[in-house]
C-alpha cells in the first residue's frame, strides 16, 4: 500500500475536535468476510490502560454493531469531510442491512492485514478492540444530552480499541 505511510500516534498531526466532530469519520469492521461501515461524528483519543487509544460510539440498532462486536479489530476512516460530505452522509444514512452501500457511495475499501479500511482517507487509524460498554441512562448525569440525544431510548456503546497503527496518505 505505497501511498499510505504508517505513523505512531505521537506523529500523529491531526485536530481530533475537527476530524470527528466537523468532517466526520467511518467506523468500519469485518464480519463474515463482509466489511460493513457507518459514518460518525462521536469518539475520540487518548491513553487507558497505559496503551494508546481511540474510541467510539455505536448504537444498539446499527447494523454496524455486529460488525464491531463480532471483529477484533476495526478501523476509523477519516476521508476530507468538505470533499466526501455526499458520501459520508450517504453511509450514515443508509444501512448495510438491506444494500451494498460500501460499493453504492463509491468509495473504495482497501485492507490493511485484513483490517477494512477507506482509500480516499487523509488518515486511517487501525484498532484492536480491548473494551466494549453500554451507556447506561443512569450513567449519563447531563439530563439535556439524556433528553436530546436519546428520546427513543436507542442508547450507544462506546467501543476501544488499542491503536495498532496510523496509516496517513502520502
Amino acid at each position: 500500500m505505497a501511498e499510505f505511510k504508517t505513523i505512531s500516534p505521537e506523529e500523529a498531526d491531526f485536530n481530533v475536535f475537527e476530524s470527528i466532530g466537523k468532517n466526520w469519520m467511518l467506523i468500519t469492521a469485518e464480519k463474515d468476510g463482509k466489511a460493513n461501515t457507518m459514518t460518525a461524528s462521536w469518539g475520540g483519543f487518548g491513553v487507558l490502560w497505559s496503551t494508546d487509544v481511540a474510541c467510539c460510539f455505536v448504537r444498539e440498532s446499527r447494523f454496524t454493531k455486529e460488525f464491531m462486536d463480532s471483529s477484533g479489530r476495526f478501523s476509523l476512516s477519516f476521508p476530507n469531510g468538505e470533499k466526501y460530505r455526499k458520501q459520508l452522509a450517504y453511509l450514515g444514512r443508509v444501512s448495510g442491512r438491506y444494500c451494498d452501500k460500501i460499493a453504492a457511495s463509491g468509495l473504495t475499501l482497501a485492507y490493511d492485514d485484513g483490517v477494512p479500511f477507506f482509500a480516499e482517507s487523509d488518515f486511517a487509524v487501525i484498532c484492536e478492540k480491548t473494551g466494549r460498554f453500554f451507556l447506561e441512562p443512569e450513567g449519563i448525569l447531563d439530563k439535556k444530552a439524556l433528553a436530546g440525544h436519546y428520546p427513543e431510548g436507542d442508547f450507544h456503546y462506546l467501543y476501544i480499541g488499542k491503536i495498532i497503527k496510523i496509516l496517513k496518505k502520502q
